[in-house]
């Protein structure tokens, strides 16, 4: 392993910080390591638990919004493997931006004693629910595959889409990050949050019984919301044509976490040089 010398001045974080974020990718992967490795120890199941959530919570949903509620799905698609796309990008990004807001205060340690670009921390936090986003990915193709319900050219935008929920993660968690250091009750509001979204977000349902309700006071609201267009663009990357899909909402999308990616990234940049103090 390469080793450099690190000289601690004034204005250093400022003039080398990308530089410096590059050369410690080693420990990016290091730490990124150590999450998967933590979070699957002394497991019975191992990354299984990555298939079994998202199983269980499609057989309720289904049985809850499809069964009793009678909410239909997109015409020719059938309900569980709506609901499953669905789980599948919601749970990558509700995970991610988790991991990511809490990522400052679970390496406490760290940033006591040792001088690192503190973005380190945020990146490398987002491998185990890269993992479980995979085998909940690996689940939706057998589910298709029972179904015989085969992709067509539109799954070649999927990777987009994958990145897209990604940067949103990264777009609110790093404001949270920074946060969270200073104000510790915001880790108690991340699970609220992430319990509201799954409900606000079409999951369990399609934003095609929306577009009816346009003379609602909150229909403008709900297309602000930038999951919607990710959520339904993963699953018509998918599912194909029949899934609904508003390329309006991803616009809007696209914008709304461009630009809260940006301030997040400047926010959280600012407020580092104070973590130590804080912690």
């Amino acid at each position: 392993m390469k080793t450099h010398e690190v000289i601690i001045q004034p204005g250093r974080s400022e003039r080398h910080y990308w530089r410096d974020l590059w050369r410690n990718r080693e420990l990016m992967l290091i730490l990124s390591m150590r999450d998967v490795s933590v979070r699957y120890k002394q497991t019975a199941l191992g990354t299984a638990w990555g298939l079994i959530r998202p199983l269980i919570t499609m057989m309720i949903m289904v049985l809850v919004f499809s069964k009793i509620a009678k909410l239909p799905a997109d015409p020719g698609i059938p309900y569980p493997l709506m609901v499953l796309g669905g789980i599948t990008v919601w749970t990558f990004f509700a995970t991610a931006f988790t991991q990511i807001s809490n990522s400052v205060t679970m390496n406490a340690n760290l940033v006591t004693k040792v001088y690192f670009p503190r973005l380190i921390m945020p990146i490398s936090s987002i491998a185990v629910s890269f993992i479980d986003f995979l085998v909940s990915l690996g689940l939706f193709i057998v589910l298709a595959m029972w179904y015989r319900f085969v992709p067509d050219w539109h799954l070649l935008l999927l990777p987009a889409f994958i990145v897209l929920a990604l940067l949103a993660s990264f777009a609110f968690g790093l404001f949270f990050a920074a946060v969270n250091v200073k104000f510790r009750d915001i880790g108690q509001l991340i699970p609220f949050i992430v319990q509201v979204g799954f409900y606000v977000c079409p999951i369990a349902y399609s934003s095609r019984l929306v577009e009816g309700k346009s003379d609602e006071f909150w229909y403008p609201f709900y297309w602000m919301n930038p999951m919607v267009g990710i959520i339904d663009g993963f699953r018509w990357s998918l599912l194909g044509e029949k899934a609904y899909f508003n390329p309006q909402s991803l616009l809007l999308s696209v914008g709304i976490v461009g630009v809260c990616l940006f301030l997040s990234l400047y926010f959280f940049r600012k407020r580092e040089n104070t973590f130590v103090d804080d912690i």
